[in-house]
């Protein structure tokens, strides 16, 4: 979600109250909108023999944790590219309804793997061959699953991690507020599971026909679909592009991809502690399947250093730990535990 529209709505509602009052500066609006899942209670960090003071590696420990994996993450490539291939193909053979029903989910499921390793490629991380990394993970993984397949997610990607919560922050939104009702998360997690979220995304792509600016993200992106639905069309099965493609990106992946979104920085604010900026979850394998996979999942350890591998934040993250950067209690038990704080009517403690 764009913060630059959804800001001035903020900015509207409040200076209707009292006309004659300034517009809130960014900081009011952090002051107003984020941190109700802060710590305040957080030791100082002394830094240790391994870490700096705000947790980055020292530049020995740094050396070893940013080797990129090259042959390990061509593995995962070709295996995430070729899984929904494979299950597409099952129903297929199959050919029964109810086997079309149970792999929405799973496609949906296996189209985040394909953003997470777009993700990786955004950070330049995928493959140390940059002309590589940027063929396969942006240009490839991150065109067909209803992207454009172009720089523009990394462009905004890298304003988060330069300042959370900042005032150019993409996500601003999608991570105020919390805590909020239980009633509230449902309610998003309702627009998002019966398709109102991804149309929200995808409109600007059909907008973006008629404004010469956007006109060729917007090719981009139909000609992407073209190509996925001409596959099916080649299988001679053109009709299952819309439920085994389109589908289960606008239901079940907005839905999960949601309820990581939120575990990572919801209710989190800005300031230079990353500790108070995102949250850090023990991972289980579960979690690591359905929708944090490629130690994604470990995102404290990311945004304390965002130049390292994926694949090596776990080791990372060990020494957050045992160093003292991040105390135990400081780390949230599950996901379920944290989705619960969030959906909480007060601020609730990790």
């Amino acid at each position: 979600m764009s913060l630059d529209s959804s800001v001035r709505s903020v900015r509207r509602s409040i200076r209707s109250v009292s006309v004659a009052a300034a517009p809130p500066t960014h900081d009011e609006l952090v002051t107003k909108m984020t941190g109700g899942m802060t710590r305040s209670d957080l030791p100082r960090f002394e830094g240790s023999e391994r870490l700096r003071t705000d947790g980055r590696p020292k530049p020995a420990f740094r050396a070893e944790l940013r080797r990129i994996p090259n042959f390990i993450n061509a593995i995962e490539v070709v295996a995430t590219m070729a899984a929904p291939v494979t299950v597409i193909a099952a129903v297929m053979a199959i050919g029964y309804p109810l086997a079309v029903v149970a792999a929405i989910p799973v496609i949906g499921t296996l189209q985040l793997r394909w953003f997470i390793l777009h993700h990786e490629a955004a950070h330049r991380l995928l493959f140390s061959n940059r002309w590589l990394n940027d063929r396969i993970g942006i240009n490839l993984l991150g065109w067909l699953p209803m992207g454009t397949g172009s720089h523009f997610y990394r462009r905004g990607h890298a304003i988060h991690h330069r300042d959370e919560f900042g005032p150019k922050e993409p996500d601003f939104l999608l991570y105020s507020f919390y805590p909020i009702s239980g009633k509230s998360l449902r309610r998003k997690l309702v627009r998002d599971i019966v398709g109102v979220s991804a149309w929200r995304i995808t409109k600007p792509r059909f907008t973006g026909l008629v404004k010469l600016k956007y006109v060729p993200l917007s090719l981009r992106f139909f000609a992407g679909q073209a190509i996925v639905f001409g596959l099916f069309w080649l299988a001679g099965h053109p009709w299952l592009y819309l439920l085994l493609w389109a589908l289960p990106w606008f239901t079940w992946y907005q839905f999960i991809n949601r309820l990581r979104a939120i575990a990572e920085h919801g209710g989190m604010t800005r300031t230079a502690d990353r500790r108070n900026t995102t949250h850090h979850i023990r991972q289980s394998w579960l979690a690591r399947v359905l929708f944090v996979p490629y130690h994604v999942g470990y995102h404290l350890a990311h945004h304390v250093d965002s130049g390292i591998p994926a694949r090596n934040l776990p080791r990372l993250q060990r020494a957050l730990s045992e160093d003292g950067y991040l105390p135990a209690d400081a780390s949230w038990p599950t996901y379920r535990a944290l989705w619960r704080g969030l959906s909480s009517a007060e601020p609730r403690a990790a």
